[in-house]
């Protein structure tokens, strides 16, 4: 595997990659996103276009759950959302908090946060806010958040205890987070694994589920539950992309499978 900083290097690049293509395109669940090479990033996501605050210009398809549908998120909250991209979840939290809440949307391209921003300016949102930053060195005070969410960002985070220890930090006492992320079952072969590119699309970033878990409860975290897991197929054309014949077989005998799961804590 590549060291930390190539992969956030490789990652803000293909995201800052995706913003880009996303404006010269008309990007949204059904359109020219579907069948570009924006593709390979989007086999996890589930469909948001029946929830109260979407919109579609924020909806590049990059997620794996919908991590507000266990977030138990009240009015007034202030919500932090991990990983923001164009600000899909941040715009739908913004329908649970209301006007006295608060949403944060924290994401390191800036391309990310320039789109984000700008739909937000069409939005005319006055209690929204999208912040440059890395999630294993967050610009957020401390003890200052009654809900975190994140989806499908952590699997790209080279140092997930780091970033889970950012989430305790940031979370008020008693404040909890839910989180959708990839985890695999079985043992990723070295080839997929080095696979930078990979990596980028959210597969070979993935740790099992019960080192995820782990992780999680290791950093202090209580009251640790998976609300929801759903198996992901990833294309063989897709896999072909990165793995040679041999390295195919190996995935196939090895990986039992590659799931997305929506997890919940308390601090």
């Amino acid at each position: 595997m590549p060291d930390s900083k190539k992969l956030k290097n490789i990652v803000k690049q293909k995201y800052g990659e995706i913003a880009a293509k996303s404006d010269e395109n008309c990007c949204g669940p059904t359109s020219c996103c579907g069948s570009s090479d924006i593709t390979d990033y989007s086999v996890f996501n589930d469909d948001y276009t029946k929830l109260d605050g979407y919109v579609a210009e924020a909806d590049l398809s990059l997620g794996c759950g919908i991590p507000t549908e266990y977030a138990g998120i009240k009015k007034g909250d202030i919500v932090l959302d991990l990983g923001s991209g164009a600000g899909n979840d941040v715009f739908v939290v913004r329908q649970l908090v209301g006007a006295d809440g608060k949403v944060i949307g924290l994401d390191f391209t800036e391309e990310m946060v320039g789109k984000a921003e700008k739909n937000n300016e069409k939005l005319g949102y006055q209690n929204i806010e999208f912040k440059l930053g890395d999630i294993e060195d967050m610009p957020i005070d401390d003890n200052s958040v009654d809900v975190i969410i994140s989806n499908c960002v952590l699997n790209l985070v080279p140092d997930k205890q780091k970033a889970f220890s950012e989430i305790y930090r940031t979370l008020k006492p008693g404040a909890h987070f839910c989180i959708s992320d990839i985890v695999v079952k079985g043992n990723l072969n070295e080839e997929l694994r080095k696979s930078a590119e990979m990596y980028a699309g959210c597969v070979s970033g993935a740790i099992s589920e019960e080192e995820y878990i782990g992780k999680i409860k290791e950093q202090g975290f209580k009251n640790v539950e998976i609300k929801k897991r759903k198996k992901i197929e990833i294309q063989e054309n897709v896999l072909k992309e990165f793995l040679n014949e041999e390295g195919l077989k190996s995935y196939k005998n090895n990986v039992e499978g590659i799931f997305s799961i929506t997890v919940t804590a308390d601090k």
